[in-house]
């Protein structure tokens, strides 16, 4: 007897342990589980992610003050349907652009609205105007449109400078690539002064290059420096697939800064001129024969700066030939070699500025001032 009694309370015993163990485990493991995995169907604790970089901040701050000003630009074209001899307004292209002043004056690139019949801005909070050409400048591929807007006009772009511009500093761009709104890119300054000819057979000089991503329809955009302000225009990239390939192009700023304000008050950009006459294919030739470089005048305009400095044009003897007027050489010491060489150098300057022109007259240079004019 005494041996099946201590069995039975040994029995009792393990039983009684068995139960408390499953009674602890079924108290602890929900609570286990939730520390290791969370609870099922309840959000987990989410850490704070604390502050922002300060370089991360500024760039939030820049788009954030600067996306309100840019816009984006939609064009139509006319086209005559060849079967119904009707006359149709279909899509041509998208762009980019930017609000210049308080006046509704959008800036944007020629190429986005050349040959458009008409153009359509929406701004950041997505209200649309239709737009009117003020005017453009095929030779700086800038152009000027007006929208009015009657209330909550965006803010201007503030204008900076590109004369200073570094390689290596940081610049921001933001436009519409592929249509995708406002989007926000960020690279640096590459290289400066580079020069780019396009397929219309217009040369674009004094271009900024940067990595930063441009697309096709960042075009018009603004390129801004790490303060905000406006130091270039995209307007090209670099590309064999016609997708971003590390290499864009911006007008500078300066140019902007010289060649808006006369879209706006005459519709058209006067380039600073000397009152001459020059041909670019016979320069070419006759400069050529006569083994020298630089631009041959072949006539002067009567009441020009020129004229008014003495410099020679060409003439003909009896026979027809050519007698060869002055060649210049050099625009206050910086050499020019073609027409196109002559005209980017008197494009640093503004109508009413005196330069010293370096001629070559009778086989002597001779150093001559001459006070520049407006000329289309």
């Amino acid at each position: 007897m005494m041996a099946r009694s201590d069995s039975f309370y040994r029995r009792v015993w393990v039983l009684s342990f068995a139960v408390l163990l499953i009674l602890f485990a079924w108290q602890t493991l929900p609570w286990i589980a939730s520390s290791l995995f969370g609870s099922v169907g309840e959000p987990r604790p989410v850490m704070a992610r604390g502050d922002l970089g300060a370089d991360e901040a500024a760039t939030i701050q820049i788009f954030e003050r600067a996306s309100p000003s840019v816009v984006y630009i939609s064009t139509r074209q006319r086209v005559i349907d060849p079967w119904t001899r009707n006359v149709l307004s279909v899509p041509r292209g998208t762009g980019s652009g930017f609000i210049w002043d308080s006046a509704g004056h959008v800036v944007t690139n020629n190429h986005v609205i050349d040959k458009a019949s008409a153009a359509t801005v929406r701004l950041n909070d997505g209200r649309t105007y239709d737009a009117t050409l003020i005017g453009s400048s095929p030779d700086h591929d800038l152009a000027v449109l007006r929208i009015a807007v009657p209330f909550d006009r965006p803010p201007p772009v503030p204008v900076g400078t590109s004369g200073d511009l570094k390689v290596g500093q940081k610049v921001f761009a933001i436009g519409n690539p592929f249509g995708l709104d406002y989007t926000l890119t960020s690279g640096l300054v590459s290289a400066l002064d580079r020069t780019l000819a396009e397929e219309s057979g217009v040369t674009i000089n004094h271009l900024i290059q940067t990595d930063a991503a441009i697309n096709p329809g960042n075009s018009g955009g603004p390129l801004l420096d790490s303060a905000g302000r406006l130091v270039g225009i995209n307007t090209a990239i670099y590309s064999p697939s016609g997708a971003y390939a590390g290499i864009g192009f911006a007008v500078p700023v300066d140019t902007v800064n010289k060649v808006v304000p006369q879209l706006i008050s005459q519709g058209e950009y006067l380039r600073p001129g000397l009152g001459i006459i020059v041909d670019a294919d016979l320069n070419r030739r006759i400069t050529r024969r006569l083994g020298t470089a630089g631009v041959l005048i072949l006539s002067v305009q009567a009441g020009s700066g020129a004229a008014a400095a003495g410099l020679r044009g060409s003439r003909t003897d009896r026979r027809g030939a050519l007698i060869p007027g002055d060649i210049i050489v050099a625009v206050n010491g910086d050499s020019v070699d073609s027409v196109a060489g002559l005209q980017l150098r008197l494009d640093d300057y503004s109508p009413g500025d005196e330069v010293i022109l370096s001629v070559v007259r009778d086989g002597k240079e001779l150093k001559v001032p001459v006070v520049l004019q407006r000329e289309r």
